[in-house]
């Protein structure tokens, strides 16, 4: 389910006077209805459950899905700085449960290059700043890899260290992007 700003977040984005810091405003300005809470967290790195405070406070509610945020809902007007008034319906009710698949919708092909890359962006998003070593570790395996075999291995390691450091949810959806980008199991003879 999508989240979008409520009332409050955009009273909030039009105040001068400011209770949320900037990567809480920042957040604010990315749920714009078409980004699940997964997709802000992964976006804004929150491994702090930012987005999940913001959700608690109610300035991010469920977006009711049939129609898209207005442009105009964020709008201000220059002469009053008061907020214009939206014209789409908003939903009221927060988002207090996460969605029940954690891995994002693929409809790709499954392939190893397609399963490298995506382990290659996990490597850059989760380690390049604060593991650089471990980071390029993981990048000299991922070169080597040519089989799946060898590709499940690393993968296998690289969610592990995940857990680790962003935890079990973080960890899962990511083992179920990669089951679904990997591609299937040869059928023995």
């Amino acid at each position: 389910m999508q989240l979008q700003r409520s009332e409050k977040a955009r009273l909030e984005l039009a105040s001068r006077v400011r209770a949320l810091n900037v990567r809480e405003r920042g957040a604010l300005f990315l749920a714009d209805g078409s980004k699940t809470l997964d997709e802000l967290q992964v976006l804004l790195q929150d491994y702090a459950g930012m987005v999940r405070r913001l959700v608690d406070d109610g300035y991010l509610v469920a977006s009711s899905g049939l129609t898209a945020p207005s442009i105009a809902t964020d709008a201000v007007d220059s002469t009053s700085m008061a907020p214009v008034k939206a014209s789409t319906p908003e939903a009221a009710t927060p988002l207090y449960a996460p969605p029940p698949n954690a891995a994002d919708h693929f409809d790709g092909k499954r392939s190893l290059a397609t399963t490298r890359m995506f382990l290659f962006d996990i490597c850059e998003r989760m380690f390049a700043r604060k593991a650089p070593d471990l980071a390029l570790h993981f990048r000299d395996a991922l070169r080597e890899a040519r089989d799946r075999e060898s590709m499940l291995d690393i993968a296998r390691q690289i969610v592990a260290r995940v857990e680790q450091v962003a935890g079990a949810e973080r960890a899962d959806g990511l083992s179920e992007r990669i089951a679904r980008l990997l591609p299937a199991e040869p059928v023995a003879a």
